[in-house]
This record gives C-alpha cells, structure tokens and sequence, in this order.
C-alpha cells in the first residue's frame, strides 16, 4: 500500500514510529508536511498537491495534525476525502475533539461520565457561574489550551474570581472560558488509554512529580504502566466512538462515581510506548491495511 503520514514533519517522534512499522510491513510511505500542501477546488475535480505532486495516488493518510492547525489540517483531511482517499481519522472526527465544548457535549450525549462543567464566553455574573459547580476548588480552563497550558486550580471564590476576570481582559479573540468540578481523589492523576478501533491497546497513569494537580507528561508528570477495568476499557472506546475517531487518546480519571472522561485526543503521542513496551504504531498500521483494504474493495465492487 501507498500510505502519507500527514505529520509537520519526519521529527516527531509519532511519525518517525508510524513510518518505521509500515516499512517494516513493506509499505511506500511518504511523509507529508500538510502545512505545505494546496488543495485546488473545483467542480468534480477536487486535489490536493505537495511539492508538484498529486495526492490522489495513496491507499490511505494518516493524519498527525496539530492543535495549532486544525483548521488547515483538516481542511487538507477533507479534501483528500472529496477525492477518495482512506484516512484513519475523519476530518470532522479531528474537529469535533479539537473543540472543547463540543466534545464534551457529544459525551455528554453518549451518556458518558465527566466532571461537571460549566463554559462562559464573558459575563460580570461570576458569582452565579461559580454556584453552578458548588464546591471550591474549581479548574479554570482556557479552551484552546493543550498540555495543561492555559490551566488554573482556584482554591476559593475569590481565587476563582481573579483568575476568570484575567482570563476574561486578557482573552481578546473570545476563546471560551471552561469552569470544572476538581475530582479530589484523582488530583495530580490521570489515565490515558490508547484506543484503535475497537480496542484499548494500550494504558498509562500519568502522575505528577510535585504538588502540582496537572498530570500531563508534558508537565514533567512521570507514566507508568496500569490495568484498566472493563468499565473503564468500555467508557474510553465509548468515549473514542463518540467523536468518530478510530485512533484516539482518551484521558479519564477514577473517581467516586466511576470512570470520568476529560478529553478526547485525535493525534495522541507515542510516549506511552516507552512506558507500556507496547507497539502501538504496529497496532495502527495493521488496522489501516485491514480497513483501507476493505473499503478499496467495496469501491471496486461498487464500480
């Protein structure tokens, strides 16, 4: 098969694991940096070209787009689907779990437990935001933050009430604001399970080295290997097919009432191989083959 890596480029670590198990099954793969791609859109004829060529002629993409990029990233991702290209990811799968609040209304919908959340655009009444949620302390988020960037515990109503009215005069495009429930008993610890498919391939608990309540190995939180329960195996697949994705990281988090989702990852890293010993690139590569086949051949009968 003919597989592109949509990735920023053959650096990440991700990509490079990605690139070295196709090879190894005996696939051409190119990596793509889909920052330098053009679509042409035109009635009927809808491409994609990098660097002079067309990219028309791949089995199937796997996409590794960029918080950063979404929007662009998925753009290319929805092009290359108008012309027929497998992708293991969808592009509205990648936008739906990009957008916050979104993602956590489609679980909410799935009927899949998650801390209680309340979003603000900007509003004077923070008194009435803060009693939705009941209980200090709360978390103050930013929704365009990634890596537990733009994340703030505030221990009080006045702490909470500084922290949203900085956010608020500093916020200048609008960004919403998400007000969360603090899970004690999970505080500086969460969960992340590799979905592909229909399976968790692999699982990590994240945890952070001080007294910091984020855990995000980004953070300098340290992973080590754990067993999920069948609930909380059954929630992040749930959770993984409530955004349409067949490759995801869902982060949760055990709590007194049970699993609960914090977030949906579309392009999850690889860092969960040198914890687990896992092979997870193996793991993604393999469901490609089996879907991209099936799909191509469905095509050809269809024809």
């Amino acid at each position: 098969m003919k597989i592109a890596i949509l990735s920023n480029g053959t650096g990440n670590y991700s990509t490079k694991r990605l690139k070295e198990e196709a090879i190894l099954r005996g696939h051409d793969v190119k990596v793509i940096k889909y920052k330098e791609c053009y679509a042409s859109i035109e009635q009927s004829n809808p491409t994609v070209s990098y660097r002079g060529s067309d990219l028309s002629k791949f089995d199937a993409i796997i996409p590794r787009i960029a918080s950063s990029m979404t929007k662009y990233g998925t753009a290319i991702v929805r092009q290359l689907e108008m012309q027929g290209v497998y992708t293991v990811s969808s592009s509205i799968a990648i936008s739906r779990s990009r957008d916050k609040m979104r993602s956590l209304q489609l679980l909410a919908k799935s009927g899949i437990g998650i801390p209680k959340t309340v979003v603000s655009r900007n509003t004077t009444d923070i008194d009435d935001l803060l009693n939705q949620l009941g209980d200090m302390p709360v978390i103050i988020k930013l929704a365009r933050g990634t890596h537990g960037n733009g994340v703030v515990l505030a221990e009080t109503k006045k702490a909470a009430k500084s922290v949203l009215q900085a956010f608020y005069l500093t916020n200048d495009d609008g960004t919403n604001i998400l007000l969360q429930e603090f899970i004690k008993e999970s505080a500086g610890t969460d969960i992340r399970a590799f979905v592909v498919g229909s399976r968790v391939v692999a699982s990590m608990k994240r945890q952070s080295l001080d007294d910091d309540f984020r855990s995000n190995l980004h953070k300098g939180g340290e992973g080590t290997t754990i067993k999920l329960t069948e609930e909380e195996k059954k929630i992040a697949i749930k959770a993984a097919k409530a955004m349409g994705l067949n490759v995801a990281g869902v982060d949760l988090m055990r709590s007194s009432r049970g699993p609960l989702i914090l977030e949906v990852n579309a392009s999850p890293g690889f860092g969960i191989e040198k914890v687990t010993g896992r092979n997870v690139a193996a793991e993604i590569i393999e469901y490609v083959e089996m879907n991209a086949k099936r799909r191509n051949k469905k095509d050809k009968v269809g024809a």
